[in-house]
């Protein structure tokens, strides 16, 4: 009787330990629409992860969000250092990390009026 209870009482703590290994790890990656893969600590600073290679580069010169000039790679703007997002297989630049919380409020106003932006330069 005690052999069983002990037998158990080890399956009982070995699925509570993997219970928690599994929910301890989840939401580490997420899959964006285009079926590449952002780390969490990629989607906080807004940036693109290394792996993705479907994305499309579109080139906006003005930030969607705050209609501020993109600054230069390594340089800082007025809002502070440009920062890369991905949405639906294409990337958009921001002035600054604080828009990427706006843009994922509405990706859909921002990316038109970046294109837009892009499509007039032209």
């Amino acid at each position: 009787m005690k052999s069983k209870l002990i037998a158990l009482s080890l399956a009982v703590v070995l699925s509570l330990s993997y219970s928690n290994y599994v929910l301890a790890n989840e939401g580490q990656e997420h899959q964006m629409p285009d079926g590449t893969m952002m780390k969490d600590s990629d989607m906080a600073q807004g940036q693109m992860n290394q792996t993705s290679t479907k994305s499309v580069e579109v080139g906006n010169k003005i930030c969607p969000v705050s209609g501020e000039k993109i600054p230069a790679p390594g340089e800082k703007g007025e809002m502070g250092e440009a920062v890369k997002y991905e949405y639906n297989g294409k990337i958009y630049n921001l002035c600054c990390p604080m828009c990427v919380k706006d843009f994922k409020k509405n990706p859909e106003k921002y990316s038109a009026i970046a294109e837009k932006e892009v499509k007039e330069a032209k």
